[in-house]
């Protein structure tokens, strides 16, 4: 079977940086399970792995504008101190849900801390980078009908992966 739209693909992977730094890895754990055709990865891996099947391995260079985007500078913004609660235990590269001018979450990491201000960047961490996969394909199966109303794959014994 081939990998195409609807279709549950099992893959490991390794993704590295430009400079070959291992970023995220299967590797050692159980591999990435993602229904195709969903935007559940990045949109250039998923266009590459389109008609492989099991057994199959394929380096995949993924350019900014087909993975996390280009890096925005408006998504760098400083928040004031005295938005967050007084005991609020802010470090550089945390991470939390803010909110955007119209009331949506936004997911943002602490860059800097002044007294006055806390910077954040509200980019995906890889967000301009050109991103580097070795993919394995394990497995390539249909997706149920239970997987595509959740939206996710389900593992082996239900509805976890």
């Amino acid at each position: 079977m081939v990998i195409g739209e609807k279709k549950v693909v099992s893959l490991n992977y390794t993704l590295k940086n430009a400079a070959g730094e291992v970023l995220d890895s299967s590797v050692g754990q159980a591999p990435l399970n993602y229904i195709h055709g969903t935007q559940q990865i990045v949109p250039g891996l998923e266009r590459e792995l389109t008609g492989l099947e099991a057994g199959n391995a394929r380096d995949v260079v993924v350019k900014p504008e087909d993975g996390y985007g280009a890096r925005d500078p408006e998504g760098v913004f400083g928040v004031p101190r005295a938005a967050f609660p007084p005991d609020a235990h802010l470090e550089v590269g945390q991470s939390f849900i803010g909110e955007d001018d119209e009331g949506q979450s936004v997911p943002v990491r602490v860059i800097e801390l002044t007294a006055e201000q806390v910077m954040v960047d509200a980019n995906h961490p890889l967000a301009g980078e050109t991103l580097y996969f070795h993919v394995e394909v394990v497995e390539v199966r249909d997706a149920t009908a239970e997987e595509l109303a959740h939206g996710h794959a389900h593992g082996e014994d239900g509805h976890e992966p």
